[in-house]
């Protein structure tokens, strides 16, 4: 090839305007060049990529770029007819400033007669399967040195039994860390009870006996929802005492509840469950192709607002039994509940949680499609609860609340 159309190639591809699309410090990055319209151009290197924390490879830049700034780039490139000669084109490279550090995290006061970890996780058995969960304090609460509102409990009970219970409180209540914290744990209690769990295992039997009438298995479901609502009015009659005893308002424990009480049977898992407030209880059958929600969603009909377990207002409702179900399944693939903190930025809207799509999607970003490639492993499990704990920390514009996760799989 003559010398004249070598250079003449050389220079067009200098000359050639190409824009790296922008990077986001703290996210994954990936840029291919597409030469197609130089076919006898190709890049050899690309230099002042180590400022970046990219490399370049197999006609790629990619990586996590760390520090945000315009940097700029020398490709270094040659013809194919003249490979001992580099020549050099100049690029910019912008990176971003990672939203998230634009958000303080300041410790909240560990003094504080009613603190709590800014955040916590758990990892173990249930039933015979097994169950991570995490909490963490929302952006705008580490922002400003707030608790964290959000709160849960997992305890296996007598006879087989276990119970996972989750709770968000409330932003406007003062002291709704406690209020959450109380509202688990004394759930989880109040379920401690072998003469408790006979009575609802008796009833249980009697519900899926194929000897039971109709008459007696609505009787049996009946009873099983009456110490359910014992419990939750439990819950209630904690919170109020604490408030009373310390001077305090119970709106100042304002707080949701959601929960699950499970045993396998030979005849199935039951799962009974409880909810008050926007956290969604979800179980997903063992081939991924249906979600039912299982509880009571407060969210619409009250304009947007919640309704809370601290309301006394919630067991004088005539409706207050649809609050509780009983489930009965040969297996399944995921049981989860979460606070909204989760819900709202992944589901957006409560139909969204009755579609399995929505759940796919949301499984495959746990499964690492996501732009951080924060990654939940179910398979290799030994650090799932980290693992977890590091995948709520996603950004989502206008998304900061505390982000609560459990999930029995």
């Amino acid at each position: 090839m003559e010398k004249a159309v070598i250079y003449r190639e050389k220079e067009e591809f200098k000359d050639f305007h190409l824009v790296l699309k922008n990077a986001s410090s703290n996210q994954f990055y990936e840029f291919s060049f597409e030469l197609d319209d130089f076919p006898n151009i190709r890049i050899r290197n690309i230099a002042n990529l180590h400022d970046t924390g990219l490399t370049f490879e197999n006609n790629k830049i990619s990586g996590t770029p760390y520090v945000n700034n315009v940097h700029d780039l020398d490709i270094e490139f040659y013809h194919i007819h003249d490979e001992s000669s580099t020549e050099i084109k100049k690029i910019h490279l912008f990176i971003n400033a990672d939203p998230k550090d634009l958000w303080k995290n300041i410790p909240s006061d560990t003094d504080d007669i009613y603190h709590k970890p800014d955040e916590n996780s758990y990892k173990g058995n249930f039933l015979d399967k097994k169950i991570t969960v995490v909490s963490k304090r929302g952006r705008s609460h580490a922002h400003e040195g707030k608790f964290r509102d959000d709160d849960f409990a997992v305890k296996a009970l007598p006879g087989g039994w276990f119970i996972v219970s989750v709770a968000d409180g409330a932003g406007s209540a003062v002291l709704a860390r406690e209020g959450s914290r109380l509202a688990v744990s004394s759930v989880n209690r109040f379920f401690d009870s072998e003469d408790i769990l006979n009575n609802i295992e008796r009833n249980i039997k009697n519900i899926y006996s194929f000897q039971s009438s109709k008459e007696m298995k609505s009787e049996a479901g009946e009873k099983v929802i009456r110490l359910l609502y014992e419990g939750v009015y439990h819950v209630y009659h904690v919170l109020d005492k604490t408030a009373a005893e310390n001077s305090f308002s119970i709106k100042d424990f304002h707080t949701t509840l959601v929960f699950t009480l499970t045993k396998k049977f030979d005849f199935g898992y039951v799962i009974l469950s409880f909810g008050v407030g926007d956290c969604p209880v979800s179980l997903i059958n063992p081939d991924f192709s249906e979600v039912k929600l299982l509880n009571h969603m407060d969210v619409g009909e009250f304009g947007g607002g919640t309704r809370f377990v601290t309301m006394k207002e919630i067991f004088n409702d005539d409706n207050v039994a649809s609050r509780f179900t009983i489930t009965c399944v040969n297996d399944f693939s995921y049981l989860v509940l979460m606070t909204d903190g989760i819900y709202d930025p992944k589901f957006m809207t409560e139909s969204r949680l009755e579609d399995i799509e929505s759940w796919k999607t949301f499984f495959n970003d746990l499964g690492g499609n996501n732009d951080d490639r924060a990654k939940v492993d179910f398979i290799n499990d030994t650090d799932i609860d980290e693992q977890l704990l590091l995948w709520t920390d996603f950004w989502s514009r206008g998304n900061h609340d505390d982000r609560t996760l459990a999930i029995i799989y």
